[in-house]
């Protein structure tokens, strides 16, 4: 009897843990309490927290990526050769024209370069090809597709374009002489409106797949227009003016920005933001702090304001300062965030402002979202993805080396010589220690993406008889004055030339790292030190 009731009770306990197991969903994609992250963000021991000068992470890092299924069906060879098999048949009949340009739209010259592009690129998958459009001359066609890496982890799709060189022979048959580098095929770049892809294949998860990424499509990250008097005065707005968040580092940045982009959200209400960012001097060359960057730069705008609910701070007063007296538009000011943003629910007013003070931390934006607003207001994280214009780079070096390398991530630098807090840092990342651990975990004769804050990267030469050895630096045509990322970036700046910044560097570095088929990391896999400082590898894991 006593044992029935035991047994009853221990498989009623084991049903409320799995339904609690089941349900439970994390306050936030960091996994913390804002109390925590605020500890963090607030610290200022010289002991084992640091200027966090890492890459944040964003909406797309958060998506699930372990069923492959999301992204769609892969193209294989098959696919290609069923989907020319009729026009072929009625092209069998016709005349055999040797002579005369190449006629990009003709099945068998999509089928051909559709077939040499899947042979070319093993370590990827395909998901869709344009059509082809003429190229340069009469002998060469551009094509795009959609494309993933075949061990990718990151929730994205990609696009690339290149320009390929086609023969015909006596006997009408044709051939691929070459296909172009990444993004050489300029002409398939932009997708007409409401052309059907030349080939793709569709999957029951379409709308999942749709809300990633697509790194390389052409950004239209133009500012949002009112449009209309009567639009604009209908329309309910949260502003937060001053405070004591601007010039930290990128993670403060974005964890306050998100606390005000949902309340916003929460509040039914479009958030005006100032797009201009102060860049902390953690990521400068200069080593200060530098205003007048752009959002734009390093956060993906059009998605935001495709996704969400935003206006530019300065395009907002100018309208305000036309039409507010006019129409009756109320401004109701809030200079306490203890002020929760249940409280503002049923403000009426056209405009709230929170107001911040000159007194930190109190003048934090995300104190907002704490206590008992952490479990109401939620961060969107899926509201910001980072800028598609440096993935494009991260897209392009990775293409260089076909998306088949290995990676390693080298932290140097002030740490290396920090031996109170690293003692061993600068040894087991010296060339020879570094050459001891690979043996193991590379194989020989690999490419080999170094990722590292090291300036000197002959420091490294030692390597070259084992690997391929690749770094950031080698790259610089991606960024450079001829570059495509150096036009867009100086219209966008109008006219003035933007620097390609310390942010940018490690946020590209990072991101090609993250790219590689192994991945060795440098506090976990090449030295016994802690990311943090000594005695702090607990801490970083609770």
């Amino acid at each position: 009897m006593i044992g029935n009731v035991c047994f009853s009770l221990f498989v009623v306990g084991v049903l409320v843990f799995t339904i609690m197991a089941a349900t439970y969903e994390p306050e936030d994609p960091l996994f913390h309490p804002s109390s925590k992250i605020t500890t963090f963000l607030t610290s200022k021991s010289n002991a084992t927290f640091k200027s966090d000068n890492t890459v944040v992470k964003t909406g797309e890092d958060f998506m699930a990526t372990t069923n492959e299924t999301v992204f769609g069906n892969v193209i294989n060879m098959t696919d290609v050769d069923n989907s020319v098999m009729n026009d072929f048949a009625d092209a069998a009949a016709a005349e055999c024209v040797s002579h005369g340009p190449i006629d990009c739209k003709d099945p068998e010259v999509f089928h051909t370069m559709m077939r040499a592009t899947i042979e070319k690129f093993k370590d990827i998958h395909f998901y869709r090809f344009g059509k082809p459009v003429r190229g340069s001359n009469d002998s060469t066609c551009d094509m795009a597709w959609r494309f993933r890496p075949k061990e990718g982890k990151a929730a994205a799709f990609y696009k690339d374009y290149r320009r390929f060189v086609i023969n015909r022979s006596e006997n009408c048959s044709l051939s691929i002489v070459s296909i172009g580098e990444y993004h050489t095929g300029m002409n398939a770049r932009k997708r007409k409106k409401h052309q059907k892809a030349g080939l793709e294949k569709k999957s029951a998860k379409q709308d999942e797949a749709n809300s990633m990424p697509v790194v390389g499509e052409i950004v239209n990250d133009s500012l949002p227009v009112v449009e209309s008097e009567s639009s604009f005065s209908h329309g309910k707005y949260l502003i937060y003016v001053g405070g004591g968040d601007r010039c930290k580092s990128m993670n403060h940045y974005l964890w306050s920005f998100l606390c005000a982009l949902g309340e916003a959200q929460y509040l039914n209400r479009t958030l005006v933001m100032d797009l201009s960012i102060c860049l902390s001097s953690i990521y400068t060359s200069s080593k200060q702090d530098e205003e007048g960057k752009d959002f734009r730069f390093y956060f993906d705008f059009e998605h935001l304001k495709d996704a969400g609910s935003v206006l530019d701070k300065e395009q907002f007063w100018a309208d305000w300062e036309k039409w507010h007296q006019k129409d009756g538009m109320n401004l109701n000011l809030v200079e306490d965030y203890k002020v929760t943003p249940m409280k503002l629910m049923d403000v009426k007013d056209s405009l709230i402002m929170r107001k911040f003070g000159s007194v930190e931390p109190d003048n934090y934006w995300y104190r907002v979202c704490e206590g008992e607003t952490e479990s109401v207001v939620q961060r969107p994280w899926h509201l910001v993805w980072k800028s598609r214009r440096l993935m494009d780079i991260v897209s392009a070096i990775a293409s260089k080396l076909n998306w088949d390398y290995d990676s390693v991530h080298v932290v140097r630098g002030e740490k290396a010589r920090n031996k109170e807090l690293w003692p061993n840092l600068d040894a087991h990342t010296s060339p020879d220690a570094l050459l001891s651990t690979l043996r193991d975990k590379v194989d020989e004769g690999r490419n080999l993406y170094i990722a590292t804050n090291e300036p000197d990267t002959s420091f490294f030469d030692p390597l070259k008889d084992k690997y391929t050895t690749h770094f950031l630096d080698e790259y610089k045509d991606l960024w450079d004055e001829n570059s495509e990322w150096y036009s867009e970036t100086t219209k966008l700046n109008n006219g003035v030339p933007v620097e390609f910044d310390g942010y940018m560097r490690v946020s590209i570095d990072t991101e090609v790292f993250l790219r590689g088929k192994k991945q060795i990391e440098t506090f976990n896999d090449l030295t016994s030190d802690c990311k943090d400082g000594i005695n702090t590898c607990n801490v970083a894991t609770n």
